[in-house]
């Protein structure tokens, strides 16, 4: 069985140990086993640690049915070997920050809100957990959420000591866990100060205030749950930057200070709102007039005029005025289109007197939508496709 250096020593970056097996992976990678071993292996939410041994890239690390911890590595390497290994410490270290602040928030939603947390995962750009809320709640107040961050970074700023240890059975049941362990023997637990207790293989940092800051970014229902999205250490100060750096620049843009971003913003939309509403009304004008010149000059078929035309720029509500204006008339269709990003939408109606059924028209053009037999919209393919029904319907006619 390999022996877990990083459960007496979460910080040992380098080590020396003994390749007891290697077995090939595939034509590049080994998977290799040694007598000890501090790398991390997949477990608990917490992703692998990587590093290198006897300069080898370690690139997965993982328990296997064994129990013992199996490194794939790009390359092979002697069974018998005795090898120099080291960690990739600030991955590492930024899991012991996630994984250490992830144990203090779940102790806050515990005390504050008697929630249980389920579920963890450590993700590449940021962690949650997944709570269990009496009465099924899946959602927290802005103040709720305020009050757990309060708490956590408190702690932090109290810089408690973090201790991670294997209690004798009898010492196990005078533990306050937070929630019972998922092993029934060998059970480590982190304690960190005097209040939070909890039975967990990870890494973690050796204080609270080596955890530098702990953020709640995101709390929404999943899966029956409440899921709380959450940064801790570097990361959270990387976000921290990130948004000044974003605000500092719309400071500039708006040409406002930070206090007064969201009137300036909201000042901003309002005439972007107004702007785009004026923009419409004049195209939906000049769309009304081209149709209505359109309507004097379209051909007659047995008594019948077909008015087709494609818009550049015309909304959803625009198409259906300009065909409202067509079908007004007597014995008179309108084939509409307007050019959007990948298609074109359309809209094809005709005046009740009209013997064609409009639903069925766009269709057989190859066209997708719905509607009735005097009106239907959906989306063409291109301009081709609105010539193929103006064929088709010059045919019925």
């Amino acid at each position: 069985m390999t022996e877990r250096l990083y459960y007496d020593n979460s910080y040992l970056k380098r080590f020396t140990a003994k390749v007891t097996l290697t077995e090939s992976r595939n034509e590049s990678e080994s998977i290799v086993y040694l007598d000890k071993s501090a790398f991390y292996p997949t477990s608990g939410g917490q992703p692998f640690d990587t590093g290198t041994i006897a300069g080898l890239q370690v690139t997965d690390v993982y328990v296997d049915p064994n129990g013992d911890v199996a490194h794939v590595v790009n390359g092979r390497l002697d069974q018998g070997a005795t090898v120099e290994c080291q960690i990739d410490w600030e991955r590492r270290f930024d899991h012991m920050q996630q994984h250490t602040g992830e144990h203090m928030l779940a102790g806050c939603v515990f005390r504050q809100l008697n929630g249980r947390t389920i579920g963890l995962h450590l993700g590449h750009f940021d962690s949650s957990i997944d709570v269990e809320l009496p009465g099924g709640r899946m959602r927290l107040s802005d103040e709720e959420l305020n009050h757990l961050e309060d708490e956590v970074n408190r702690r932090i700023q109290a810089d408690e000591p973090i201790r991670c240890y294997f209690p004798s059975e009898e010492e196990l049941k005078t533990l306050p866990l937070r929630k019972a362990p998922t092993v029934s023997e060998h059970v480590r637990v982190v304690q960190i100060g005097d209040e939070e207790y909890c039975a967990c293989g990870g890494t973690h940092t050796s204080t609270t205030g080596q955890v530098g800051l702990v953020k709640i970014t995101d709390a929404r229902p999943s899966k029956g749950k409440l899921r709380l999205t959450f940064l801790c250490g570097d990361r959270a100060f990387k976000n921290y930057r990130l948004h000044l750096d974003t605000v500092k620049e719309l400071t500039k843009l708006l040409n406002a200070d930070i206090s007064k971003l969201p009137e300036a913003a909201s000042e901003m939309l309002e005439k972007y709102k107004d702007a785009c509403y004026k923009l419409n009304r004049e195209i939906e004008k000049h769309a009304l007039d081209t149709i209505r010149e359109k309507i004097l000059r379209a051909a007659e078929i047995n008594g019948y005029k077909v008015v087709n035309h494609i818009f550049e720029n015309l909304t959803a509500d625009g198409l259906k005025s300009a065909a409202s204006e067509v079908t007004a008339n007597s014995k008179h269709v309108a084939l509409l289109a307007c050019k959007t990003e990948n298609n074109m939408l359309a809209l094809f109606a005709c005046s009740q007197d009209v013997p064609c059924d409009m639903r069925k028209l766009l269709n057989e053009s190859g066209g997708r939508g719905g509607g009735s037999a005097e009106f239907a919209r959906g989306s063409l393919k291109d301009a081709a496709a609105l010539e193929t029904a103006c064929k088709l319907l010059y045919d019925l006619l």
